[in-house]
């Protein structure tokens, strides 16, 4: 007698053996065996769920609208990932370190590839609008080691939590964006402004489904940083203020607790003087620790 499973009459019981059997023949084995983990998983969510066909059909419909949504500037379903968790946890699964070297985060989606390279310790804000900060830290190797000639790009959002590329006309072109390479002592050093929480892109469905789970659109006040050094694994990571208001409910999971960094405002008119303000300053001190490739 032969089974259900083996005879491919699809099943309730046997649905995703029936589903897997059909792609047997693949030529991509990789491929295969992905799309028959996710069938496996999906069916046995459907199963759990039990949904109504109206239920179902409003699955699809969610889907079709977050595609429709999606053009050369706005990617939904990337949206989608991020509030979902699955960003972080492919970023994490890619990004596995050593134990010592910084942890990485999720890349957004304002960074931009030609942001002008400048001297170390350039004031990176260009409209002089915000509260003014000093950024500054060393980048090492896991054994504590300064590495020299490390491409340190950085960028983040403005006072009023908006990236240059979405206020053109209203912000300074690479305001707020910069290239630094370290000397031969790692450390490096940048003036910029304190940067302020600013929600995703919620007037589609992902922002939606986000009010529909009860939940906040927005991310908490950081800095974004790719680091590159011959010899070393690539970094692309954020610092954090731990004392802003959405630190522990991050939309997109992306806050480790190991990219906290003190927002401390600095009133003493001597370390004013030394930096270079005209009065207070927030001053961010953090180190980055690259792993070698390999």
């Amino acid at each position: 007698m032969v089974a259900p499973h083996e005879s491919g009459y699809f099943t309730e019981e046997n649905s995703a053996d029936v589903v897997a059997a059909r792609n047997a023949n693949a030529e991509n084995e990789r491929l295969r065996d992905c799309v028959n983990i996710l069938v496996k998983h999906i069916h046995a969510a459907v199963k759990e769920m039990e949904p109504s066909q109206e239920e179902w059909f409003k699955t699809i419909m969610f889907l079709t609208e977050t595609g429709h949504m999606c053009n050369d500037w706005r990617q939904e379903f990337i949206l989608l990932s991020d509030v979902m968790g699955v960003s972080m946890l492919v970023d994490a699964i890619n990004n596995r370190k050593p134990s010592g070297a910084s942890e990485s985060t999720v890349l957004g989606p304002f960074h931009v590839e030609d942001a002008p390279e400048l001297p170390m310790g350039t004031n990176i804000c260009l409209d002089g609008k915000g509260e003014p900060m000093l950024v500054r830290g060393r980048i090492l190797d896991v054994d504590g080691n300064p590495i020299s000639g490390t491409k340190i790009d950085v960028w983040q959002a403005n006072d009023e939590g908006f990236y240059d590329v979405q206020q053109k006309g209203i912000q300074p072109d690479f305001n707020l964006r910069g290239v630094f390479r370290t000397g031969a002592d790692g450390s490096y050093h940048f003036k910029a402004v304190k940067p302020k929480f600013y929600p995703i892109p919620d007037d589609g469905p992902v922002g939606k489904l986000l009010r529909s789970l009860g939940r906040h659109p927005y991310r908490p006040a950081h800095f974004h940083y790719i680091l590159e050094a011959d010899g070393f694994e690539s970094l692309t990571t954020h610092i954090f203020d731990p004392a802003d208001p959405y630190i522990h409910s991050d939309a997109v999971f992306g806050v480790k607790e190991s990219l906290m960094a003190k927002f401390e405002l600095i009133d003493d008119q001597a370390a004013i003087a030394e930096a270079g303000f005209g009065g207070p300053f927030y001053l961010v001190e953090h180190d980055f620790v690259l792993a070698k490739e390999g």
